[in-house]
Order: structure tokens, then sequence, then C-alpha cells
């Protein structure tokens, strides 16, 4: 059930919210991503758009000027990670990410990790989710969203569809205010 607030923000959403989706994989290809496909999916069924998408190597290298491409753009408001954040020392997506945030939301991995643990039990500890905000000055990007979430089909659909998704617009909005 909405709270008052989440029903002043929705009310108040000014359209839907633009996105730029990006998977970080060794082995995926754009047509064998379904993380990100799903992402994508569940973003058009909840009326937000796609700005990009785009895939790169599990590389630091190529993760960050990709994120920060779309970081400078004022009009992608949510960048949507997916991939590259277990513990493998190829998976380099959290640190990257943690870098480039100028606030954590805490709650959103913490939140990961609690849905998680109800589907794998202690593997969830091994789950390196995490979200926060990027803000820049209004000619550099302005304010953007930053989520990164493991590249498990099942994960995806945990952190999309009961964190993000109900969320997003709202964050969104907050910044606006």
């Amino acid at each position: 059930m909405p709270t008052e607030h989440e029903r002043m923000a929705e009310s108040a959403r000014q359209g839907p919210v633009s996105c730029a989706v990006l998977t970080v994989s060794d082995t995926r290809t754009i047509e064998t991503d379904a993380g990100g496909a799903m992402i994508v999916r569940l973003l058009a069924q909840a009326s937000h758009t796609v700005a990009d998408r785009a895939l790169v190597p599990d590389e630091p290298g190529q993760i960050e000027p990709k994120l920060q491409d779309w970081l400078a753009n004022p009009s992608i408001q949510a960048v949507l990670v997916t991939g590259g954040t277990g513990i493998a020392r190829r998976d380099t997506t959290i640190e990257v990410v943690r870098r480039l945030l100028t606030a954590e939301l805490e709650g959103y991995g913490e939140l990961f990790r609690t849905l998680s643990f109800a589907q794998v039990g202690a593997a969830a500890m091994l789950s390196r989710a995490v979200g926060g905000l990027v803000v820049r000055d209004a000619d550099a990007g302005g304010e953007t969203f930053l989520f990164a979430m493991p590249g498990s089909v099942n994960a995806v659909e945990t952190a999309m569809s009961r964190l993000i998704l109900p969320q997003l617009a709202h964050l969104v909005w907050e910044r606006r205010r």
C-alpha cells in the first residue's frame, strides 16, 4: 500500500523515467543477455524508457567510460547495471560503481541480500548489489540514479520488481522537488 508521500510522488510524476542498461559480462552477447533483456522488458512494462543499452567485458577500463558517458547525459535519469558483482577476481562492477556514487542508498543492497536470502540461503552473502545517486553540476549531466545488480535472471527480477521499479519514479521526483 503506497504511503501518502508515495502517492504525492506518483501524482507529480513527469512521465517515464529515462534509463540506460549496462550488462557487464565476459561471456554474454546482447543476443544472449537474458538479464539485460529482462531489465528492458520490466522497464517497458512499468512505462519507463530505455535511452541506451550496452554490453561491456568485466574490465574497469571499459565499464567506467560507458557509465561516465551516460552519467554526463542529462536526459538519462537512471543507469541500471547487471553483472560483474560477485567475488571472482574478474568481478569489478561494484568497485567502479562505488567510486562514482555521491550518495549510496545502503538500504538497496541490504534489502536485496535479505530478499536473496529467502531464495538462496546463505549464498546471498556473496551478492554485492549497490546503488545510489550520482550528483554532478547541470553541465556535467546533473543527477542520475545508479544501481548495480547481479547478472542472474532471478537476481535481476528480484532487484527490479521488488526494489528498483517500485521506487524509481519516487526517487526521481524526490530529487526534482
